[in-house]
């Protein structure tokens, strides 16, 4: 029988038994769970206290719209937030802006300002939940937003819970929503994470993104390469800045796919534990245990997703998620079945849920830790991939690190070539979908999608215009005066940042604030 191949291009054997581990020591490779190098898993316990985090990403419309989801979500057993931000309010811009015509609100909510974070978060105590924000270039401005709407309901910042993603390499390489150039935006990272040691200590300062990457094409051993060479140059960033690596490493998260693919899922998750930990023991001296703990969030996979047959999308992300589980995340969203054809609706979004808890409540994965440990084939793939992995990494250190191969456009050469293979190897018909090349309906039965009301962007439009009307014009513009001053000097931008928006400044204020100092990015620009 002919040897299949991983994702990443790895021979997988119709037959594993002990020779595929021959010499392998389960002292040095696994540990226990909750120790070094943390390949089982980041806690002792894991899933057997408690479950993960299930926290599912939604936003759209209006601030108002998406709060009714967000109850909705909590009212159906949801244990944290996950919100999406519309393009405009991920790349800086105000509702009205000419630039934001015909996009508010279609991908995302849209917030402008402390106004709509507050409608956003109307009857949500801040105190209690955990709140993941996927927004990038601006992730400073929504957290200070955040916090301002958490003093608003007395509650104190040291309370608050959550993680803003603030990854802005992985937007140079594969997503494309950045503002400014990449010194000033790897200075505001770290800015952050000084900014958030000090007033908001629990909050995770950078969720660093494989997820993006693997939408676009990379495979798993690319996935955790690229994204753990860019967690790489963000602490060297924050060490350069003069910060200590016990005193922000452990406030770092990571977010990752999970495919259908699922025993290779399986090691690549548990790959990137055990080379993250060597990494920060060993290169950068990190001496607390959970400076040396990669914790992070999954998603299913939207791009496995299918506007055929929709329905099969609950079977694969049913499979992505027992991957991801599995594979020991902390936290988990699930995408909903309808996703490659619209907005997801309520029905949808509650089914996903719904997935997560048959697996937490009714399976018994929770009832024992790192299920997969000594198995042949996922102890010999997780080798496999953790080679492949450092390979890559190590042509980015030869190149002189992420940012460097970032300019020679390595990672996104190899994402777009592993991507034009994949789609070949579909078109050809070897690689099944199925309902896309394979197991085809003549007719596809008819769905209702949610759709977005194009009359949002004008009701944005004019609370925008009735919140400059309202609100002290001149307290505005002294606070993007000392902001902008704080941008031309080497003083933490954050804190006069928040003093604007608690005037009522808008997003797209404090980035045009920003980018009439360090100017903006464009991908013809040498870093």
């Amino acid at each position: 029988m002919a040897d299949r191949h991983t994702e990443s291009g790895i021979p997988i054997r119709p037959v594993y038994g002990p020779e595929a581990l021959d010499g392998w020591d389960p002292q040095e490779r696994l540990g226990e769970p909750g120790r070094y190098p943390f390949t089982r898993g980041v806690y002792p316990t894991m899933y057997t206290g408690k479950p993960w985090t299930m926290r599912q990403y939604a936003g759209f419309g209006t601030a108002a719209e998406s709060n009714a989801r967000y109850r909705q979500l909590i009212a159906n057993g949801t244990t944290g937030l996950s919100v999406a931000f519309d393009l405009p309010t991920q790349m800086g811009y105000d509702s009205d802006a000419p630039l934001a015509a015909g996009e508010v609100g279609k991908v995302g909510v849209a917030v402008d300002s402390v106004e709509d974070m507050a409608v956003l978060f109307r009857g949500i105590p801040l105190g209690e939940v955990s709140t993941s924000m996927t927004i990038n270039a601006p992730a400073s401005v929504l957290l200070l937003l955040y916090r301002l709407v958490g003093e608003s309901q007395g509650v104190a910042p040291a309370a608050l819970t959550g993680t803003i993603q603030n990854d802005v390499l992985k937007e140079y390489i594969a997503r494309g929503t950045y503002i400014f150039p990449p010194k000033p935006s790897l200075r505001l990272v770290a800015d952050v994470f000084r900014y958030c040691r000090a007033e908001v200590p629990r909050w995770n300062t950078i969720s660093i993104s494989g997820y993006h990457m693997a939408e676009a094409g990379a495979d798993p051993a690319q996935e955790i390469a690229f994204t753990l060479a860019n967690g790489i140059e963000y602490v060297r960033t924050a060490i350069a800045a003069g910060m200590e690596v016990d005193d922000f490493a452990p406030r770092l998260s990571f977010f990752f796919v999970a495919r259908t693919t699922l025993l290779e899922e399986v090691a690549k998750f548990r790959a990137a534990r055990r080379i993250w930990a060597r990494v920060m023991r060993e290169e950068f001296g990190a001496s607390n245990p959970k400076s040396l703990m990669l914790r992070f969030h999954t998603q299913t996979a939207g791009v496995q997703l299918t506007a055929q047959q929709p329905e099969v999308n609950l079977v694969r992300v049913s499979v992505q998620a027992l991957a991801a589980v599995f594979g020991g995340t902390q936290s988990l969203h699930t995408n909903s079945f309808d996703e490659a054809i619209a907005l997801p609706t309520e029905k949808a979004a509650r089914l996903a849920l719904r997935t997560q808890q048959v697996l937490a409540y009714e399976s018994d994965v929770t009832a024992t830790v790192d299920p997969f440990a000594g198995s042949y084939v996922v102890e010999s793939l997780t080798d496999e991939v953790e080679a492949a992995a450092l390979q890559l990494m190590g042509r980015i250190e030869d190149m002189g690190g992420a940012v460097a191969a970032i300019e020679r456009g390595f990672q996104k050469g190899e994402i777009e070539r592993t991507a034009y293979r994949v789609q070949q190897e579909t078109d050809a018909g070897e690689r099944t979908v199925v309902g896309v090349n394979r197991f085809q309906l003549d007719a596809e039965e008819p769905y209702q999608p949610l759709r977005v009301d194009p009359a949002i962007e004008a009701e944005q439009a004019a609370r925008l215009a009735k919140l400059r009307a309202e609100r002290d014009g001149l307290a505005v513009q002294r606070g993007l005066t000392a902001l902008r001053k704080a941008a031309e000097g080497t003083g933490n931008v954050l804190y006069p940042m928040r003093e604007a928006l608690a005037a009522r400044a808008t997003v797209g204020e404090v980035s045009d604030a920003l980018r009439e100092v360090w100017g903006t990015y464009t991908p013809s620009e040498r870093f």
